[in-house]
């Protein structure tokens, strides 16, 4: 019997790559490979836990496969002070509530308080997912530098993100956040390589960083560009040092060592499309092993 190959798209193994998650890489192949999901912890040596982060680390980067969503009003209800009143007396909802007072550091408004029960009644979301939620766009704040805590509205936006790309347990928020929290640090990484100092990212900027970090550059290759960038123009200039990052990336070229050989012998470089290389056979290997012993 011929044995078949397991074709990886690039996109997709240089996501795996960038969020470094053993589990998930292994539940990748494994349904790549035709695996049966419903038998996956069993297949894989996987407890539940770590199976609903791996599932939840391949959502968020579009990597498993969409589940039809449940439908819900095409608009939310107006709640009123009324209706705060009966979440309070039939429900966890004063748990939550005061929860969230506690994570603010203050008691919310009634408009505030009218929010949160949206997110719990319409959208349906579980009361220690929300709890996650909130923990997430404080922690966000300060990783982009705020030192005042997001508003309700901000906390409804990302709900609404959540809901929409189905995170609904408190592993799948857990991996969520972690997952998020950790591109917010290689952002502010990169940041302090183009030597910023405190100025802040514009929303531009940090989607273009972003992207390139869904590339697969770390601070030192952004430095290696931000550098030809200043010797070429006279300082930086994004538009520039992104179109430097965009033809690494489109040549394969991803790694100090490899931008180097690039240099040193030009066209010599990978082709688009070329197949997986030592270095990232490498560290999927090493992802894998991590996950034994």
């Amino acid at each position: 019997m011929t044995e078949q190959a397991l074709t990886i798209p690039e996109r997709d193994w240089r996501k795996l790559l960038a969020a470094a998650s053993g589990d998930a890489a292994l539940l990748y192949l494994y349904q790549r490979a035709g695996g049966a999901l419903d038998q996956a912890a069993c297949a894989l040596r996987l407890n539940q836990a770590r199976l609903d982060c791996a599932v939840a680390s391949l959502k968020q980067m579009g990597l498993w496969p969409e589940e039809p969503k449940p439908l819900r009003p095409a608009q939310p209800p107006v709640y009123t002070e009324a209706d705060l009143i009966r979440a309070e007396q039939e429900s966890d909802f004063p748990q939550l509530l005061g929860e969230a007072q506690r994570r603010f550091g203050r008691i919310l408004s009634v408009e505030e308080a009218k929010v949160l029960l949206s997110l719990y009644d319409y959208l349906g979301m579980p009361a220690d997912v929300i709890s996650i939620l909130l923990s997430y766009c404080i922690q966000r704040a300060r990783a982009r530098g705020s030192l005042r805590n997001p508003s309700m509205h901000t906390v409804e936006r990302e709900a609404y993100h959540w809901a929409d790309l189905g995170i609904d347990t408190m592993e799948e928020a857990a991996a969520y956040m972690q997952m998020q929290l950790d591109r917010q640090s290689r952002v502010g990484q990169i940041r302090q390589a183009l030597q910023l100092g405190d100025r802040k990212l514009t929303p531009g900027e940090e989607k273009m960083v972003l992207q390139w970090i869904d590339w697969g550059f770390g601070p030192a290759e952004v430095a290696r560009a931000y550098e030809k960038t200043c010797m070429n123009t006279g300082g930086l200039k994004w538009p520039y040092l992104n179109s430097i990052l965009k033809s690494w990336h489109s040549q394969g070229l991803h790694t100090v060592q490899a931008i180097e050989a690039g240099d040193r012998a030009p066209g010599a470089a990978q082709k688009p499309g070329s197949q997986m290389g030592q270095l990232e056979m490498d560290a999927i290997r090493r992802m894998m092993q991590s996950q034994e012993g």
